[in-house]
């Protein structure tokens, strides 16, 4: 009976708040095209960046404000996945979609998703390299990623990441993660679990 109660608290979400079924629609999408050609169509993040960020300065108390909070979880949404474009852990794609789910989510909520993003890629990493037998391999590409981010924020040089091709687990699509971490979010969220 409660999971009936939490499945209708849900879809009431969906039906008063059309912001969040627009961004689940297009987080589906975006995972689709990752997961068929290993990219996030521009057309995709840029018109829904775009909704996000007119639906977040209409909805708002006033104008200004509600840009400016559309704006800078977009800002933020992008900023937190930058880096692991920088060392070629994941695609521009990727990051132009965070900050797609910044624009509808704002500050502070984008921080959460980003975690919850975040916690969906490992697991979905860790299936992935189980699926493929490549745990080990797995393990010791994070290891030489974060060595990597941490000396060179300490050394203040750009830093450069070449994991050779033999070494790779393979290509993630990670607008799944994306998708899964976002959605997770914003469920809990809603329900009152976050």
């Amino acid at each position: 009976m409660q999971e009936f109660y939490a499945l209708l608290q849900l879809l009431g979400m969906l039906v008063k708040d059309p912001r969040i079924c627009v961004l689940f629609i297009l987080l589906i999408i975006a995972a689709v095209s990752d997961c068929r050609t290993y990219k996030i169509p521009n057309w995709l993040t840029a018109s829904g960046t775009l909704f996000g960020l007119i639906y977040s300065t209409a909805a708002a108390a006033s104008l200004p404000a509600g840009l400016l909070w559309g704006f800078e979880g977009m800002l933020l949404g992008f900023c937190m996945m930058l880096p692991l474009y920088a060392i070629k852990a994941m695609g521009a794609g990727d990051v132009k979609l965070m900050a797609m789910v910044g624009a509808f989510l704002g500050v502070p909520y984008i921080v959460f998703a980003v975690i919850a993003t975040f916690i969906a890629g490992g697991l979905v990493a860790l299936g992935f390299a189980l699926f493929n037998k490549a745990l080990g391999r797995i393990f010791t590409n994070v290891k030489n990623i974060v060595q990597t981010m941490v000396f060179s924020a300490a050394g203040g040089i750009k830093p450069d990441v070449s994991l050779e091709a033999s070494k790779s687990v393979g290509k993630m699509p990670y607008g799944v993660s994306i998708g899964i971490g976002t959605f997770g979010y914003v469920v809990a969220n809603q329900l009152g679990y976050l």
